[in-house]
């Protein structure tokens, strides 16, 4: 049987739109270089097999699971890809949690548990993050799809 949780969300690494157009376009541009490419039978070989490929790794990269969200009691619990670390956020010594844009950048790379700057990322897609602050000024940004459900389940588990 399936535990309940408060807040459960599934990060996928190859989800982002931003980067699977950047895949898609640069697939295309191997097909197309390998329809004009008529006389040189290797190169044409090499750019069929290279736009095959990148399809190939976009599909399976789509089903690859970056991390995990999960709120249950007063902890946030960030679950990552295979030998990362396991991140668990005590809620009740969050100070302030907001929403705001994740970045002003048009394409952000996926990170999970970056420390950079006083702020501690994770990331896999979405234009929105959670943005929360503990009293010492430590800022964890967590990027999801669903940013106000996550931030009244964040509410609702620290009161």
């Amino acid at each position: 049987m399936e535990e309940q949780f408060a807040f459960e969300e599934k990060q996928y690494l190859g989800r982002d739109m931003t980067w699977v157009s950047v895949r898609l376009i640069l697939a295309l541009f191997c097909f197309i270089a390998y329809y004009l490419n008529l006389h040189h039978l290797v190169s044409r070989q090499l750019f069929f097999i290279a736009g095959v490929g990148i399809l190939f790794v976009s599909i399976i990269m789509l089903y690859m699971i970056n991390y995990r969200i999960v709120v249950k009691d007063s902890k946030l619990i960030i679950s990552g890809l295979w030998t990362t670390s396991l991140v668990k956020i005590d809620l009740q010594s969050i100070a302030y949690v907001e929403v705001k844009p994740y970045s002003t950048f048009i394409f952000n790379n996926p990170v999970y548990n970056l420390h950079k700057n006083g702020k501690i990322r994770f990331y896999s897609g979405g234009k929105y993050a959670v943005w929360l602050t503990d009293p010492d000024g430590l800022i964890y940004v967590i990027g999801t799809q669903r940013p106000n459900e996550l931030a009244k389940a964040i509410e609702a588990a620290k009161a």
